[in-house]
């Protein structure tokens, strides 16, 4: 079966269109998960400095009269 000039050229345009298609499927994700990542990561910052902050007065030493 041969395909004509026209159908090989159909064919190269789909494939070409699934192909940006992954690509930006492709950029979705990892925007996604670098966004995630940020996030979470600044998340955990503010929780081990609210945990240090509220373990700081605890660990000072007690004050003698």
């Amino acid at each position: 079966m041969r395909l004509t000039p026209e159908e090989l050229a159909a064919r190269k345009r789909r494939n070409i269109a699934l192909a940006w298609a992954l690509v930006a499927f492709m950029a979705l994700v990892f925007t996604t998960t670098f966004l995630r990542m940020q996030h979470n990561r600044a998340e955990a910052a503010a929780t081990r400095q609210a945990v240090l902050a509220a373990q700081a007065p605890a660990q000072a030493p007690a004050a003698r009269p």
